[in-house]
Formats: structure tokens, sequence, C-alpha cells
């Protein structure tokens, strides 16, 4: 799609053709303030806000979704099976009456 101009682009442009209206032998009509251009009779030139047709955008779905699956093949990765840490428990030791008699950890 073609970019369109900068506002800077757009005042350089218009600097230089005036420049070249000037250069030619053309003259600048100056107004009062308040005073308009146009006669009160005639009709004002549309403005031209939606003068230029509307340009076709190319269709990019083939390549995006070519894009997608690309990063989606570098995104999966083989799974790292990683080992519990063994698990400590603290387990009780009794004797024959039921009197603790030492505390032990055993690894899960």
């Amino acid at each position: 799609m073609k970019k369109p101009p900068s506002k800077s682009d757009l005042r350089d442009r218009l600097q230089r053709q005036t420049a070249a209206f000037l250069s030619s032998g053309g003259k600048v009509k100056e107004f009062r303030a308040g005073e308009s251009a146009y006669d009160r009779n005639d009709t004002p030139p549309p403005a031209p806000l939606f003068e230029t047709r509307r340009a076709e955008r190319t269709p990019l779905t083939d390549v995006i979704a070519a894009l997608d699956a690309r990063r989606e093949a570098k995104r999966v990765r083989t799974k790292v099976v990683r080992r519990r840490t063994p698990k400590r428990r603290r387990q009780v030791v009794y004797d024959d009456f039921g009197e603790p008699l030492r505390v032990i950890w055993i690894e899960e």
C-alpha cells in the first residue's frame, strides 16, 4: 500500500508550488480580515475531503498465515521432564507402649 504524504511533505510541496506561481508572474490577492474570497451569490466549491478514491488493499491473509506458522514452529519446544525433588516428611517413631521414641525424616 502506498504511504500517504506527511504534513511536512505537504507543506514543502505547497511552498514550492507557491514559489513557482509567484516566480512565473502570478499575484496573490489579499483580502481584509473577515472578507470572503467567494461571492455571496455563489456557493463555495466543496471541500476536497473525499475527492480521491479509496485505495484498494492487497489481501495478505496467506502471507500472515505463513508468518504465524513460522512463529508457532519457533514457539513449540520439547517438554523438559523435571524430576520432582523428593519431599521430606517428618515421622515419629513410637515404642510398643505408644510413647514417642524419636523423630525421623522420610523422603517420598
